[in-house]
């Protein structure tokens, strides 16, 4: 819950509550505080224990937390081990890291090759055609659109 807490901002929030609840109220405050916790909690944990009891036996099991939205469609549609839609294939064929490996380069129509963004590779992009002259307009190619 306050994993992006730093200890800067920590010592911080306890400066400020020395200044503003002063040493001698500063403890009461926070027991008064962690009173009030713990009633907050022993509240929703009796509640959670009511709602399973009118649930019935079959729900004895049941945890709340698989109504958060990801883990309820997690489970519904994995159910578990199984996988009965094949997302995992389909998580897999398009798994990033396979792209990136070093493989080589795919032909495009026809042609075999990389792309390069070295200065030296800018020659060759010149040489896959006459240059054109101010003015003139690039053929037009089908296949770029």
């Amino acid at each position: 819950m306050f994993s992006d807490v730093g200890g800067l901002e920590i010592l911080t929030l306890i400066v400020m509550a020395i200044i503003i609840f002063g040493p001698d109220k500063l403890p009461k405050l926070i027991q008064d505080t962690m009173g009030f916790i713990r009633k907050v909690r022993s509240f929703a944990d009796s509640a959670k224990e009511d709602i399973r009891s009118e649930l019935g036996p079959e729900f004895k099991d049941f945890e709340f937390e698989d109504l958060h939205p990801k883990t309820f469609v997690r489970k519904q549609l994995m159910g578990g081990n199984e996988d009965p839609l094949g997302l995992k294939d389909m998580k897999d064929s398009l798994d990033i890291r396979s792209v990136l490996d070093d493989k080589p380069a795919t032909p495009v129509n026809g042609r075999a090759g990389s792309v390069s963004f070295d200065k030296a590779a800018a020659p060759a992009a010149a040489s896959a055609g006459p240059p054109l002259q101010p003015g003139e307009r690039p053929p037009f190619d089908p296949d770029a659109t």
